[in-house]
């Protein structure tokens, strides 16, 4: 991992070149991503099929084929172990208790001259989820993208995850039992947010597509939103820990390791001001690399998108990891609470040493999927308001109108928009 320290004079341009990292480029995928948009929303299911034989490594013998009946999700239940199962049902329980306090409900006013005012909030009609199946699978992004939905009040979810040559994960097919799946398929790439976009014969148009994938399944994201509603367009996926010396090095070094072994585009970043404990943590990470599973993928990520950074104090790092805006933020301090007034951009904030990413990822409640890539100056969590949209509602007595229609004549003649003056005015007469 690369070495910074706050105090050089080379930091700026090192932290800025830090900050720039991480970003989407879709760039030398958008042309293919697009050949497949056109070829699925020209020739539906039949393009379908040709990029589940070519990217899959399948064939389907027919479109029909591509969705999994809800019997294989019954025997996906029965085929993981009980103690597979009983997490899966757990971790579901704890996600759908949180996101049960972020429903908003409909409300309104009424003014003194009897007009209302008002919001009304309603669910979306269908939502698709894609569940990416490449390098890992991923059951927990089931829960994460569908049990918010469902709390929502979404009448219908279509899940997609794509199977390679053939293969479905059990795992994934029951936590898409748990979580409330209508409906699951199993294609993906850029020709299943396609689908999802625009609907085939086989497969239902739907509103908004959420869940994270690939750079392909990205730029297809990028470009069918406007037909569709998106939730982010993801990038590579980021912790950035704020330590003090306080917590074990080990604990810190598989923090570190969890987040690298995503991909190796993953980025893993601590701020300390503590050298002697930096160099503590460097020698636990060299120590505990041979052993892990995905080591080439966590050497990878560190060596390219890693850094630990020596900062003269906590509320310099503090400030500096808010200003890398990072997905995950652990504040790995013995206080955190006293370093949250320095913290305004991170998608989700660990407090505490006991409070590990990986933990959050998949039990604690919260939603794991989270703006990366600095979003988080602009973006939130996804959750249950995700799924809900909002219609003002304006009902205007006759006095109400009076006393209205005057100021909104003036201010659309101001406009040169004489017929929405007259609009106003003519409410103004007598019946």
């Amino acid at each position: 991992m690369r070495r910074l320290d706050s105090r050089a004079a080379d930091f700026g341009a090192a932290f800025t070149a830090l900050q720039a990292t991480g970003a989407p480029d879709d760039l030398d995928v958008q042309a293919p991503v697009q050949a497949i948009l056109g070829a699925v929303r020209e020739r539906g299911d039949e393009a379908l099929l040709d990029c589940t034989h070519r990217f899959d490594g399948w064939t389907p013998a027919s479109a029909s084929e591509l969705e999994i009946p809800r019997m294989r999700l019954d025997a996906a239940m029965a085929a993981i172990t009980p103690a597979q199962r009983s997490a899966l049902q757990a971790a579901a329980e704890r996600v759908r208790a949180h996101h049960q306090h972020q429903r908003q409900e409909s409300w309104q006013f009424t003014q003194v001259d009897g007009s209302v005012l008002g919001q009304r909030v309603t669910p979306l009609d269908r939502v698709g989820v894609y569940v990416p199946g490449g390098k890992a699978a991923y059951p927990s992004s089931v829960l994460m993208n569908v049990i918010p939905a469902k709390v929502a009040g979404v009448a219908e979810i279509i899940m997609v995850s794509p199977t390679p040559q053939g293969v479905e994960n059990p795992l994934v097919l029951a936590a898409a039992q748990i979580a409330g799946v209508d409906r699951v398929f199993r294609i993906g790439g850029a020709q299943a947010v396609a689908a999802l976009a625009y609907g085939t014969a086989t497969i239902p148009a739907v509103d908004k597509i959420v869940g994270p994938g690939n750079r392909y399944v990205a730029a297809a994201k990028r470009q069918v939103f406007g037909t569709v509603g998106i939730d982010m367009i993801a990038g590579p996926s980021e912790v950035v820990i704020v330590a003090d010396a306080s917590a074990p090095p080990d604990w810190l070094a598989y923090d570190l390791c969890a987040q690298a072994e995503h991909d190796e585009q993953a980025r893993a970043i601590v701020l300390c001001p503590d050298a002697a404990y930096l160099e503590r943590l460097a020698q636990r990470l060299a120590a505990l690399l041979p052993g892990l599973e995905r080591r080439a993928i966590v050497e990878a990520a560190l060596r390219e998108h890693g850094a630990l950074i020596l900062t003269r104090d906590l509320v310099e790092a503090a400030t500096l990891a808010s200003a890398l805006a990072p997905e995950h933020l652990e504040l790995a301090v013995a206080d955190p609470e006293a370093l949250l007034p320095h913290i305004r951009h991170a998608g989700a904030i660990f407090l505490g040493a006991h409070s590990p990413e990986a933990i959050g990822d998949y039990c604690a409640g919260p939603n794991h999927v989270l703006p990366t890539a600095r979003t988080a100056r602009f973006s939130s969590p996804l959750g249950v308001y995700d799924f809900q949209k909002r219609s003002s509602l304006i009902g205007l007595t006759a006095a109400g109108a009076a006393a209205l229609a005057p100021l909104a004549a003036e201010l659309a003649r101001g406009e040169g928009l004489t017929a929405h003056a007259h609009s106003a005015e003519c409410r103004l007469e007598q019946p």
